[in-house]
């Protein structure tokens, strides 16, 4: 490199953001095409996942922390609701296309059936699914415990500010075919 040295010790000496700090927003990543709320640690989570890991998006009420100490990694996002998160999860993850549903729910509790709960957020959902990969997307729906047991088996979880009842959602990671990567 023309002679350049770099003292290494002192090199990333200029960073002003300390070790361990959480950068989130268009500053956080710099790269192209990469939406702007999806945040380094995220990014991260997403590329280290495998085919059949699955992602949690969980809403403000849900036992992220406690369903944590089963394993799953912990990801902040806390300023965001679970539609904006997921049009932007949509667009870098495949969902599986070998199972018959790659797209899990919370189904309401029998007391909040009875009472007429709706979840109109599913219908946002429904709407971004349909965008990203075609109508043929299947959603189980699991009863509430079973749904924090599937939790407490997922890659990551990522905790939002979604205020929704029954906002969330498990998505299944499928495969990155070669006609994917074409553009």
């Amino acid at each position: 490199m023309s002679g350049i040295k770099y003292k290494m010790d002192s090199f990333y000496s200029h960073t002003s953001v300390p070790v361990g700090t959480v950068v989130s927003g268009a500053a956080a990543t710099m790269l192209k095409k990469i939406p702007s709320n999806i945040s380094p640690e995220l990014l991260f989570v997403l590329a280290s996942m495998g085919h059949g890991d699955e992602l949690v998006l969980a809403d403000a009420h849900f036992p992220t922390s406690a369903c944590c100490r089963a394993g799953p990694r912990e990801v902040r996002a806390d300023g965001q609701t679970i539609p904006q998160l997921l049009r932007s999860v949509l667009q870098l993850m495949p969902l599986d296309t070998y199972v018959g549903e790659p797209v899990m729910l919370m189904a309401p509790v029998p007391a909040d059936q009875d009472r007429g709960v709706e979840t109109p957020i599913w219908d946002t959902y429904r709407t971004l699914l349909d965008e990203a990969e075609g109508p043929r997307v299947e959603i189980d729906l699991l009863e509430r415990f079973d749904f924090y047991k599937r939790a407490k088996q997922a890659f990551a979880i990522v905790h939002t500010g979604e205020r929704a009842q029954y906002g969330n959602i498990i998505l299944k990671k499928g495969v990155v075919r070669e006609y994917d990567t074409e553009s």
